[in-house]
């Protein structure tokens, strides 16, 4: 079957699976009194629902910086492709997120399935219109029933999903940044209806959810577990998405052209660095809401210290970065600098609720240090463009980690998650640290397997990587039919409307190449 056919069939059938339950809920919506009749919420819940929304968008703002940090991390030939990419990949965990990734991740649980998944909740329903407002008062009854960890929680229904879609759609994207410039488009397709819709939420429910990583209960309880801390995702969100990426990696095989007939790593510079720098500040930003909204309220006031010690987990980071990996190449790299950020921003992703501001700038200078030895030890073997199994894999174990060495006694007992005691520095006892580390190794285990044999499939079917003639051509002309550069690649003859071609006293007349050189 033609590729372009069965791509359309993919994006047909799914979204009629996504209508039909959309049909089925109309009724209920139209049924549902008008929330602004004569209706108004408690002044807290609506302080509470304006910051969280308002993260929720920095968030969604991340999106952006992925955008530009790949881009600019990619030869010209490939650089409209993750427009594209980043676009359906959002809109896709948008729908499944509601459709079923909410409920899994933060729904009540079923009988006989305690700690494992959520059972209620499913494309929002019963929380539409008037009721959904109700429910976000301060006792919080409704909500509580069927989103317990969230239901403690001040804010609206709708300001909770919505926070936690952003999170989601951040994981997915980061599964990308190891496959760029040979993957077909349509495995984006495939693998984010189940990313989003099944494998996310259930790590998720089982590390921030509620689920018996965070809560244990049975076997887990029984053997004293102390309960994992993750405050806002460094492995739920960005562990269990590098883990997705590695098992792409694994089965997708390197760029051509990667490594020589010795086996030994070429580079293959990305063509936009200033982009590339956009991209991580934006990403820095956003962070900011990232971790700070996490803190799902404002009128307690934690969420100015929680961006506080995100800011200087990052800035040490960068520093860290600068220092080792000039000590290795001699110079200040770009990509380093940038990376050293992403890195410590990951880190601190998990502690930026436990730990007082001291512990933050320790936290990021040892990701920053993890940065370009990880980059250059991986790169021997495999071939990941932006370094996302550094970044987000080993940076995100190292800060999961570092919960349980530096969470402050005061803030375990505030969150009330783990060891009431706090980490190793505080207690004395390495019962949070055994806690962080079983916690990755089930995360780790089970996302890797699930991401795995999808993959897996996929390559047995429809096919992951596409030809080498289309590789060298690369994916904007290939996969969409357009450049995103076109002025680079398309003969000046044909570039009508493009004005005059550029010139250079020594040159003269520039003409677009007819043909790219391949890497």
């Amino acid at each position: 079957m033609p590729r372009s056919v069965a791509t359309k069939g993919l994006v047909l059938g799914l979204l009629v699976a996504l209508m039909l339950p959309s049909l089925a809920f109309a009724q209920d919506v139209l049924n549902n009194p008008d929330p602004t009749d004569g209706f108004t919420l408690e002044e807290s819940t609506g302080i509470n629902t304006i910051w969280v929304m308002v993260a929720a968008l920095m968030v969604m703002l991340m999106q952006v910086g992925f955008l530009f940090l790949e881009v600019g991390f990619s030869r010209g030939k490939n650089a409209g492709t993750i427009v594209a990419k980043i676009l359906t990949n959002f809109s896709i965990a948008a729908l499944m997120f509601w459709a079923t990734g909410f409920a899994i991740a933060f729904g009540i649980e079923a009988d006989g399935f305690a700690g494992l998944f959520g059972s209620d909740g499913f494309f929002l329903g019963d929380f539409g219109g008037r009721a959904s407002f109700d429910e976000a008062l301060v006792v919080s009854n409704g909500s509580q029933a069927a989103f317990p960890v969230l239901g403690i929680f001040d804010v609206t229904v709708e300001a909770k999903f919505f926070f936690q879609f952003v999170f989601c759609a951040v994981s997915l994207a980061i599964v990308w940044g190891s496959t760029l410039e040979r993957i077909k488009f349509g495995v984006y397709i495939i693998y984010a209806v189940i990313f989003a819709g099944l494998i996310y939420p259930l790590g998720a429910h089982w590390v921030f959810g509620g689920g018996f990583l965070q809560v244990p209960v049975g076997l887990w309880e029984d053997i004293g577990f102390v309960g994992m801390q993750d405050f806002a995702g460094s492995t739920a969100v960005h562990l269990i998405g590098a883990t997705g990426a590695l098992a792409a990696l694994l089965l997708l095989g390197p760029r051509k052209g990667k490594y020589g007939p010795d086996g030994k790593p070429r580079a293959i510079p990305g063509h936009n660095m200033p982009l590339f720098g956009l991209g991580v500040l934006i990403l820095w930003f956003g962070w900011f809401g990232f971790n700070g909204g996490t803190a799902l309220g404002g009128l307690d006031g934690r969420f100015p210290e929680i961006i506080i010690i995100t800011n200087l987990a990052a800035a040490s980071g960068v520093l860290g970065a600068i220092i080792v990996g000039a000590l290795k190449t001699k110079t200040i790299d770009i990509g380093m600098a940038g990376n050293g950020a992403i890195g410590a921003l990951v880190a601190i992703t998990a502690p930026s609720g436990y730990v007082e501001l001291w512990a933050a700038p320790i936290i990021g200078v040892i990701a920053g240090i993890i940065v370009p030895l990880g980059v250059f030890a991986i790169d021997k073997k495999l071939d990941d463009p932006v370094g996302v199994l550094t970044v987000h894999g080993l940076c995100g174990i190292w800060g999961t980690l570092s919960c349980g060495l530096f969470t402050s006694e005061r803030l375990a007992g505030y969150n009330a998650f783990g060891d009431p005691r706090g980490g190793l520095f505080y207690s004395g006892s390495f019962d949070q640290l055994i806690a962080q580390a079983a916690g990755l190794v089930v995360a780790f285990s089970f996302v890797f397997l699930m991401s795995y044999g999808t993959f897996f499939l996929i390559k047995k079917t429809y096919g992951l990587r596409v030809t080498e003639d289309e590789e060298d051509a690369g994916l904007d002309i290939t996969e969409h039919g357009m450049y995103g550069y076109p002025e680079q690649f398309i003969p000046a003859p044909e570039l009508i409307g493009y004005g005059a071609t550029p010139t250079t006293p020594a040159l003269g007349s520039v003409s677009p190449a007819k043909s790219e050189v391949p890497a």
